[in-house]
């Protein structure tokens, strides 16, 4: 019966390589990005594998899904340089980021939610312009009816535009803003996600995202894709978290 090559001690990258389906340049180039540790060298020059750059390559290939290969690689390169509390900062930032993205799309839910109810939305005071006038989406209207219906300036909404978060067509008697329904639907959009607190950078791709989807319906698919490339990744940090748990406890033994 064949020895394992692992319990020796002595692994070569084929070794590596193999569980994961890798190439072997593949195993060398990620040693050499520093996401796994320097590896011995035989003395005719050959790298020499142990089972601690086994944990590390699982360990990495469990990261790169929810981390992505930047950050990924980084964290690697930390723990095998002995700051662990670099490691640690940068796990904690794409958590940080899964939760940014997680506030944003329930913002987003929240915004539409408002929008296609805007009777039940104006009983509970979260859209309505002076007065306590319900704002209703859907009609074609001027810059300063828009903005007092919303009741905000029309320099807010013409700063909208500096932004490309709305592109008003010009009235071509007048030369005045005129927002048509969909102008209008993207003017409560980023109004609500204003209110919100978030910035107009932020705001702009989900802009894109409803023109790019055709309108609000459409999005909800887009919306429920997104919910669930969120989970993934959620899941995804977590399995990260345990193969790097596993190295970690695996470089305390080595």
């Amino acid at each position: 019966m064949g020895r394992n090559p692992q319990s020796s001690g002595r692994l070569r990258p084929v070794d590596l390589a193999r569980e994961h389906g890798l190439s072997t340049q593949a195993v060398r180039n990620y040693e050499e990005a520093g996401a796994l540790p320097p590896a011995a060298r035989t003395p005719s020059g050959y790298r020499r594998y142990t089972a601690l750059h086994v944990a590390a390559l699982r360990a990495f290939l469990a990261l790169l899904p929810g981390h992505g290969h930047r950050t990924a690689t980084a964290i690697m390169r930390a723990v095998n340089e002995g700051a662990a509390e670099e490691a640690f900062r940068l796990v904690d930032e794409s958590h940080a980021l899964l939760l940014d993205d997680r506030r944003t799309l329930r913002a987003v839910e929240n915004a539409l939610r408002d929008l296609e109810h805007p009777t039940a939305t104006a009983k509970t005071g979260t859209e309505t312009g002076p007065g306590g006038t319900p704002v209703v989406p859907g009609t074609a209207l001027f810059i300063g009816p828009l903005a007092e219906q919303l009741g905000i300036r029309p320099a807010t909404l013409r700063s909208w535009e500096r932004a490309g978060l709305v592109r008003p067509r010009r009235d071509p008697l007048t030369g005045y803003r005129v927002y048509d329904e969909a102008d209008v639907r993207d003017v409560h959009l980023v109004h609500q996600l204003r209110r919100g607190g978030h910035l107009l950078e932020q705001i702009a791709p989900l802009i894109s995202e409803v023109r790019a989807a055709g309108g609000l319906a459409p999005l909800e698919a887009a919306l429920g894709d997104w919910r669930d490339r969120l989970s993934t990744r959620g899941r995804s940090l977590l399995a990260g978290a345990a193969a790097l748990d596993a190295y970690l406890r695996e470089r305390e033994r080595d």
